[in-house]
């Protein structure tokens, strides 16, 4: 999808709410759940449309942990770090994978926009702790060569399936 495209469609969810400023959330979200980021050009876009700064539009994107500013990977990562995890040792396996990733800093998303590497309170899955979710898909009793090993089996499916395109 073109820029000007993605734009169209960013406006025509800001039109859905009416242009109405206490609806910026509920456009946020809906914006997200399409792109799953919100861009620079459509947070401006918000701005505009709803006549408010776009330092207002980003102080609630940032407000928010579960807006995002930055493009996700194919595969979302999240590593439980709740209490039964924590205790189970999920931070190794969190810590493992930022380095098989090659993630500095705030970065989440590998050079290769493939993964996205991000902690969660709790999966609700204690018992199988630790745990770990792809795209929402539970991965129990984890360690962190058998997270690492997951991910280079999804690195190598990606790169299969663009050779046989």
């Amino acid at each position: 999808m073109g820029k000007q495209s993605a734009l169209q469609r960013v406006e025509e969810i800001i039109e859905g709410y009416g242009c109405r400023r206490e609806n910026l959330i509920a456009m946020m979200q809906d914006i997200q759940n399409e792109y799953k980021y919100l861009s620079t050009e459509a947070l401006e876009l918000i701005a505009d449309k709803l006549n408010i700064g776009v330092a207002k539009v980003y102080s609630v994107a940032t407000f928010y942990e579960n807006f995002s500013l930055e493009a996700k990977g194919r595969y979302i990562v999240k590593v439980c770090c709740g209490t039964a995890c924590h205790v189970r040792k999920s931070q190794p396996i969190y810590d493992g994978l930022r380095e098989y990733l090659d993630l500095h800093g705030k970065q989440k998303t590998s050079s290769d926009g493939l993964f996205t590497l991000e902690t969660v309170a709790c999966l609700g899955a204690c018992g199988l702790s630790p745990v770990m979710t792809v795209n929402d898909e539970v991965y129990p009793k984890m360690t962190p060569e058998s997270a690492i090993d997951l991910l280079k089996t999804l690195r190598a499916k990606e790169e299969t399936s663009h050779a046989e395109a």
